[in-house]
This record gives C-alpha cells, sequence and structure tokens, in this order.
C-alpha cells in the first residue's frame, strides 16, 4: 500500500473488504485523502463474484439490461454481474436472452467509443455502466455521452465505491459509499486542504494502481 495508514472496510450486508490507505493522493481528476485499493476486487474471482452479488441486489424485476458496459478494467466483475443477471432471470431484450459485457475504446481526448462491430450491443440496448469507483464521476458522465451518441439507452451506473448516489441524470450504486467512509475527500487540485496545509503527496493513483513518489 502507497502508505503505512492502511485500513479494512467492510460492506454492511455481505461482508466484503476492502483494501485503503489515507494520506495524499493524485488522480488524472483531482486530489483525495484515501486510496482504496480496486485492484484485488477486479482480479480475483471469488471478490470479483462477491462484489456482483453486492450490486444485483440493488436491481429489481422490472430493471432491463441488456449490455454492461465495464469501465476502469472491471470486465471480470462485469462478466460475474452478467451472471447473476441471467440466473435471477432479470429482463432483458437480446432475442438470446443475454448479456453482452462489453468495454469501451478511448480516444486520446478520453472521449470513449465503440468500433462498428462492437456498435450493436449499445444501439437499442439497455446498457449498465459499471465502474471501479465514481466519484469525480468524469469518466461515468463520459460512458453516459458515448452510450447516447451510439443510440444505447443507459438504465444506471454501479461501482465498487462511490461518493454521490447520481451522475448525469443516472442512479449510482455502489458496495460502498461514504456511509463507510464518511471522511473521504476528493477537490481538485488547485483548492486541495492538503496541498494548502504543505501536506507533500504520497502517491499517483489510478485505475491500474499506485506509483510512490
Amino acid at each position: 500500500m502507497p502508505t503505512d495508514k492502511t485500513y479494512k472496510m467492510r460492506s454492511k450486508r455481505n461482508g466484503l473488504v476492502l483494501r485503503l490507505s489515507k494520506g495524499h493522493f493524485a488522480t488524472s481528476h483531482s486530489h483525495i485523502n484515501y486510496y482504496i485499493d480496486v485492484t484485488v476486487p477486479k482480479s480475483r474471482l471469488s471478490e470479483a463474484s462477491a462484489i456482483a452479488k453486492e450490486l444485483v441486489s440493488y436491481y429489481n424485476l422490472s430493471t432491463v439490461v441488456d449490455t454492461i458496459l465495464c469501465l476502469d478494467g472491471t470486465e471480470v466483475i462485469g462478466t460475474c454481474l452478467a451472471h447473476e443477471l441471467t440466473e435471477g432471470h432479470y429482463l432483458n431484450m437480446n432475442a438470446h436472452q443475454t448479456i453482452y459485457v462489453v468495454t469501451p475504446e478511448h480516444t486520446s481526448g478520453s472521449q470513449l467509443i465503440f468500433r462498428d462491430n462492437t456498435v450493436p450491443m449499445i444501439k437499442g440496448k439497455h446498457v449498465l455502466i459499471l465502474a471501479a469507483s465514481v466519484t469525480t464521476g468524469y469518466t461515468a458522465q463520459a460512458a453516459v455521452e458515448a452510450i447516447n451518441y451510439y443510440s444505447g439507452h443507459p438504465v444506471g451506473i454501479c461501482a465498487i465505491f462511490a461518493t454521490t448516489n447520481t451522475c448525469a441524470g443516472q442512479t449510482v450504486r455502489a458496495a460502498f459509499d461514504l456511509n463507510d467512509l464518511s471522511d473521504y475527500q476528493s477537490a481538485p487540485s488547485h483548492e486541495c486542504p492538503l496541498c494548502k496545509q504543505g501536506v507533500k503527496l504520497d502517491a499517483l493513483i489510478n485505475g491500474f494502481g499506485y506509483s510512490k513518489l
């Protein structure tokens, strides 16, 4: 972990555990005071499956899901979530009664695009967005805009960790939220309270992990 101040955060419902470290960290969009390690839940099948079971409980039988759009390397969780939705006989409109699990491509300007062969998995489909975290909301909002551009129908956003209940007009559901980590802070770099106090950065972080400074 990037600092010695490490903790474990447990979900209220089924005992899921997230590992986190307190300090001063920089992302591409903001400065934050906690590094939340989502690499293990994204990579280990047992934890990905547990996250999927936690998230699927938010979607009732009236929610139509044809496609899961995976952001931040969440394809393993997305596959488990598709399995949970299929096994639970949740509604979808696909002819084969299955769910697509897709990943967008990123342009140099951080826009999300889909190639011609994957557009049919978005166009006219009810798309659930899955992210590792939703804090600033930039990536989730880009996903909603991309789905709309390709004539899909966004039906919600879910994540491992989120600090907001809504983003780009969509309801955000998460396995962990501010009720679990009430002192989590995120701010633009020029407004960061830790920077103003002269606290040096501990690490640079992104969806792949961290690099200590």
